[in-house]
C-alpha cells in the first residue's frame, strides 16, 4: 500500500446517531469526492446522524481541507455529490498542518 493511497475507516453507533469517518492517507481535492461518498452513506443510515470526519492521520491539501471545512459551515456537501443537498451534522479533526504542495513533493522524492 502506498502513502498515497486514501484509506477510510468508519464507526458507527446507530443508538447514538454518530458516525466516525477516519481517513489515512493523502487527501487532494480529487480524492475529497470519495470521502463525500462515505460521508453522504453514513448519513443516510438514520436521520439526525452526526458525523465526525477524523483527518488528523492523513496528509490534507489546503484546498481539500477548505472544501470540507465549507460542507462542515453550511451544512451541506456540495450538490454535484447531494443533489438533494440533505442537512449534514458535520464536524471536522483536522491535523495541525495541512499539506502543502511543496511538502507533498519533499515528501514524494
Amino acid at each position: 500500500m502506498t502513502a498515497d493511497k486514501l484509506r477510510v475507516l468508519v464507526r458507527v453507533d446507530l443508538d447514538c446517531a454518530k458516525a466516525q469517518v477516519a481517513a489515512q492517507g493523502h487527501v487532494t481535492s480529487k480524492s475529497v469526492r470519495g470521502l463525500y461518498d462515505v460521508m453522504k452513506r453514513a448519513n443516510s443510515l438514520t436521520t439526525g446522524m452526526t458525523l465526525e470526519l477524523d483527518m488528523t492521520r492523513a496528509r490534507i491539501e489546503p484546498d481539500a481541507l477548505e472544501e470540507l471545512r465549507a460542507c462542515s459551515r453550511s451544512h451541506h456537501l456540495p450538490v454535484r455529490v447531494d443533489p438533494r443537498q440533505s442537512d449534514y451534522r458535520l464536524s471536522i479533526l483536522a491535523p495541525e498542518i495541512a499539506a502543502s504542495p511543496a511538502a507533498t513533493a519533499t515528501q514524494a522524492a
